[in-house]
């Protein structure tokens, strides 16, 4: 589904920075150090405002992309970057769509939003994602259920760089203290499962397609 995404990404939401909570921040990310899974913290538009060595580990190998680096935006590097589907397993309908319905909902309510807006007119530059996203997605939500959509809980594949990993799945946890949720921003933790052999399609295809496949544009 990843394509290359025009123009300049908006700049991140700058950080609070009296000293309570900076040294609050410094401190979680002292904290999310001590997690052996990739573990990261973002914002209402998945800017990363934290993340682990971890996660560092598993996204390493992806290439320079002027827009789409997961260790700067998390959607956009699942929507966007050609690279998303090496690390990413089953791509499209584990990662991108429940992603893209996200980003929906994140619309919705943050309207005005100039980077939410940034992401929405990158999607409109390809004909095959905006029919997606207009009309393939809410077909998506009705067939699989909102219960599909949520990542907090899911069970996703990765294919980790690590080969003590190699093929395997994470449980997403998605979990906010409350301080981190009054600095508006959410944690996620992909918790790793021992490796599993990879399925023969997931062996084949490592980089990402131009565009959706399980969702059909409708014409």
């Amino acid at each position: 589904m990843a394509f290359q995404a025009g123009g300049r990404r908006p700049a991140p939401r700058p950080v609070p920075e009296d000293s309570d909570t900076q040294a609050y921040l410094q401190d979680y990310a002292a904290l999310l150090e001590t997690v052996p899974f990739p573990s990261f913290v973002v914002d209402h538009r998945w800017d990363v405002a934290l993340a682990n060595d971890a996660f560092r580990a598993l996204f390493g190998g992806v290439a320079p992309h002027p827009t789409a680096m997961p260790g700067d935006n998390f959607l956009r590097f699942v929507l966007f970057h050609p690279d998303a589907p090496a690390v990413l397993g089953e791509h499209e309908p584990r990662w991108c769509l429940p992603m893209m319905a996200h980003f929906a909902s994140a619309l919705e309510r943050h309207g005005h939003d100039p980077a939410l807006q940034a992401v929405r007119r990158d999607i409109a530059q390809d004909p095959i994602m905006e029919a997606a996203y207009r009309q393939g997605l809410p077909h998506w939500i009705r067939a699989v259920g909102r219960a599909a959509v949520e990542h907090d809980g899911a069970v996703r594949p990765v294919l980790h760089p690590d080969p003590r990993w190699g093929v395997t799945d994470c449980r997403v946890v998605v979990e906010t203290p409350r301080s981190l949720a009054e600095l508006g921003y959410t944690r996620v933790t992909l918790v790793l499962r021992e490796a599993r052999r990879a399925p023969a399609r997931e062996r084949r295809t490592r980089r990402g397609a131009p565009h959706l496949r399980v969702v059909p544009a409708t014409g």
